[in-house]
């Protein structure tokens, strides 16, 4: 089962959100963070956690900007020291990090939290 879809803008090929080093920067970060905090581990009880490095959200500012699916979350500036907070708050605990929030979007798959 997966649980969340982590979907980063990060490093654009023309980046116009963010300076590329900073987005490649927080990449790591949540690559890290998601190894660390062991959300990608198949036989986790709340279900495995993907992550994915996107080329481009279609959201050209305040940027490196992180999409959490199904929850329909935009985060802006989402910088590497920002990234754990997300992840331990939002990802494990249910509870957005309500002040890098810049967008709302809820994806109506029938997918119940």
């Amino acid at each position: 089962m997966i649980s969340h879809h982590l979907l980063l803008c990060a490093t654009a090929t023309k980046a116009k959100c963010c300076d590329p080093a900073l987005g490649a920067a927080s990449w790591e970060a949540l690559k890290l963070g998601v190894r660390e905090l062991a959300l990608e581990r198949p036989d986790r009880p709340g279900g495995v956690v993907l992550r994915s490095k996107a080329d481009c959200l279609r959201v050209c500012d305040q940027g490196p900007v992180l999409l959490i699916w199904p929850d329909g979350i935009w985060y802006g500036g989402v910088t590497p020291e920002r990234i754990r907070r997300i992840l331990e708050e939002h990802v494990i605990g249910g509870r957005p990090c309500e002040d890098w929030v810049i967008r709302r979007s809820p994806f109506s798959l029938g997918h119940q939290r």
